[in-house]
């Protein structure tokens, strides 16, 4: 992985060198190894490298055919080697082993299509000089992040939101539509950021510039529109699909092995991670790296299972233990690197995680995501399934209890009486045919959190018309899909791209120079997923079926057979003892005084005064006290560090060597 940026003067003027420079300084950490620029006319690319392929050869911004294309390029083409022999055949010639070549010279062959024929994560530009278009590309998951935003009549981009900020013509301020889908959604809807005037390239998307006008293109959709009509399948039915998944996901897992540099991978002690591990291990044949968090509350630490792996695969492994006061001395760094407000501090323990990965000599890690989304995992598909089969049966006395037995460590919920339950998972007749029937409990418990702006923002908000925001983004067809399906869209179309591949995932691993890979989100393994029933998912409430029953064998029969544990961290308790209720740093006494809130104007000071007193006398153990406070806590952070301070910050950036400059 790499950090890019760019500006394209659409008056004509000539790109500032010493510009760019800045802004592609403020992003060093995501490519530590070699930083390029090139200026040309109106335009100029920069970009700071982490080698992974071609360590010689891969130099950026890359050009061909004498610089009537150039690239600036975040990201890996995992089937570069089959792209590179089929454009061979074509009459392509290369200068080099590297997969940025092949993207321009698939550009050269088919134009703004050239995206249809990768597998891999990317964000990139590409300068096209004699079209005078600049081409903007996102990956179709949306793994590898992309900003871009006008300052006056510059078109600027790059890989997070502080490289356009460094630019002399941008504002900053936040969004408060952005803040109030935040508090709602856990994520601001694309292209929406948590600064105005600033766009996220959505997943699946491309991007046209020139002088005159910006075309936004999708070129990929999740599409689960054949999961409902699928044959929901016998035991041959099963065996083959199983057959299928077990083919894709081992070549996924090999071509995410290719790099010039070792590979390890994480392992969290869960089926997902476990597998990945196990087929990484048969594709090298020897001794895998993997790496490993563990908690000192172990209600939250899955240390056992991961050992069970290590010993079945005989890993070499590294576990790095956090605790509460590392998560809270680390949250400024985190949301600095996050860019935007979190509700839940789980993204620190993973940018601890990349630290150890680092520390031992790695830049490239293989993780489990995207195995929930798409195979069935997630307990709100479960609920989901439990509220609508509740629903059928709305007097039934045995049902309510299935509600309870999912969430064994939710103590709210265990105390909680039927009627209770029925109000707040909204269990009536005919509910499921919300199109948002799955997550609407966890988005009306969220947006409680509302109540700690101020009351102008409040009445603002309250104004808002529900989640038509969202529905407005929803694809065509979205309401004749089953509700398994319209869960499993809205956790892997907005979610998983905006909050899990982002905030937990980019962002964290880069901050320590690591690029994370993702087998399950290989769009073919997407696609044949999408595809099944949801019987094949989540066969009664037994999730992720058709995975446990392909692979079930690699991994250890605890791992495979343990229930569905989130990943969690340590929130509220990160920022205050729970002995003394004394703040665990300064910094959060400072940012939730009275005066910090005051000056933020976003939250009142008095609502949050009676939040914090209860966290000190530990009465606020629930999921709405904690996730306000992290996401009060994280939008001071983002106040001070982006609004405030961002200049100081900025001229702390690390000034380091840079290569030489192309400069016409």
């Amino acid at each position: 992985m790499c950090g890019i940026a760019g500006i394209f003067n659409r008056d004509g003027r000539s790109a500032d060198l010493s510009v760019l420079e800045a802004m592609v300084r403020m992003v060093d950490y995501r490519g530590p190894d070699e930083t390029g620029t090139f200026a040309r006319g109106p335009v100029g690319l920069a970009h700071n490298r982490l080698s992974i392929i071609d360590l010689a050869g891969g130099h950026q911004p890359m050009d061909c055919d004498g610089g009537s294309l150039w690239i600036t390029f975040n990201g890996e083409i995992f089937n570069y080697v089959e792209l590179r022999e089929e454009l061979l055949r074509k009459g392509h010639r290369f200068l080099t082993r590297s997969d940025t070549e092949v993207i321009l010279r698939l550009y050269r062959e088919y134009g703004l299509d050239c995206v249809q024929h990768m597998n891999g994560q990317w964000a990139f530009a590409i300068w096209d000089a004699e079209k005078r278009k600049l081409f903007l590309s996102r990956d179709r998951l949306g793994i590898r992040p992309l900003f871009y935003a006008m300052a006056g009549q510059s078109f600027v981009f790059g890989s997070e939101i502080k490289v356009l900020f460094a630019h002399p013509g941008m504002s900053r301020e936040l969004d408060l539509e952005a803040l109030r889908q935040t508090f709602t959604y856990w994520f601001p809807l694309p292209p929406r950021t948590p600064f105005r005037g600033i766009a996220e390239l959505p997943p699946g998307h491309s991007l046209v510039v020139d002088k005159d006008s910006q075309s936004l293109q999708r070129y990929w959709q999740i599409d689960f529109s054949r999961a409902e009509a699928a044959e929901a399948g016998d035991t041959a039915g099963d065996e083959k699909a199983a057959e299928r998944l077990r083919e894709l996901l081992y070549d996924s897992t090999r071509i995410r092995l290719r790099a010039d540099v070792p590979v390890g991978a994480y392992l969290s002690g869960g089926l997902d991670s476990s597998i990945v591990a196990a087929l990484a291990q048969q594709c090298v044949g020897s001794s895998l790296h993997t790496f490993s968090l563990a908690f000192e509350d172990p209600a939250l630490d899955e240390s056992r299972f991961q050992q069970e792996v290590v010993q079945l695969l005989g890993t070499e492994h590294q576990t790095i233990r956090c605790t509460s006061h590392d998560i809270g001395e680390a949250f400024p760094e985190v949301v600095w690197h996050a860019e935007r407000p979190v509700l839940r501090t789980a993204p620190t323990p993973m940018y601890f995680l990349s630290g150890l990965v680092r520390e031992n000599g790695f830049k490239v890690v293989l993780t489990g995501e995207g195995s929930d989304e798409f195979l069935g995992g997630y307990d709100i598909y479960k609920e989901a399934k439990i509220r609508a089969f509740w629903a059928a049966q709305i007097d039934s006395k045995a049902r309510p209890m299935l509600l309870k037995r999912l969430y064994p460590y939710l103590e709210g919920i265990q105390k909680q009486s039927p009627a209770y339950l029925q109000a707040f998972f909204r269990v009536q007749p005919g509910a499921a045919q919300d199109p948002f029937f799955s997550h609407v409990p966890r988005w009306s418990v969220t947006s409680r959190s509302h109540a700690f702006f101020t009351p102008e923002l409040r009445s603002e908000f309250h104004s808002q018309d529900g989640y038509k925001d969202l529905a407005e983004l929803l694809p065509a067809g979205f309401s004749s899909w089953g509700p398994f399906s319209r869960a499993q869209y809205l956790e892997s179309a907005f979610l998983l791209p905006a909050y899990l591949l982002s905030s937990q995932g980019d962002r964290m691993a880069m901050a320590h120079s690591v690029e994370g890979r993702y087998p399950f989100l290989d769009y073919r393994v997407v696609e044949f997923a999408a595809a099944l029933s949801p019987r094949m998912k989540m066969r009664a409430l037994n999730e992720k079926f058709l995975l446990k029953h392909a692979f079930g064998r690699m991994i250890p029969a605890s791992v495979r057979r343990r229930p569905k544990q989130p990943y969690r961290a340590p929130d509220a308790v990160s920022f205050f003892d729970s002995a003394t209720g004394e703040a665990r740093h300064p910094y959060i006494t400072d940012l939730l005084s009275s005066g910090s809130l005051r000056a933020g104007g976003i939250f009142d000071p008095a609502a949050v005064d009676k939040l914090i007193s209860r966290i000190k006398t530990g009465k606020a153990t629930g999921f709405l006290e904690n996730a306000a406070l992290v996401g009060i806590l994280s939008t001071q952070l983002l106040i001070d560090q982006f609004i405030a301070n961002f200049k100081e910050r900025n001229s702390h950036a690390t000034d380091r060597t840079r290569s030489a400059a192309v400069c016409n």
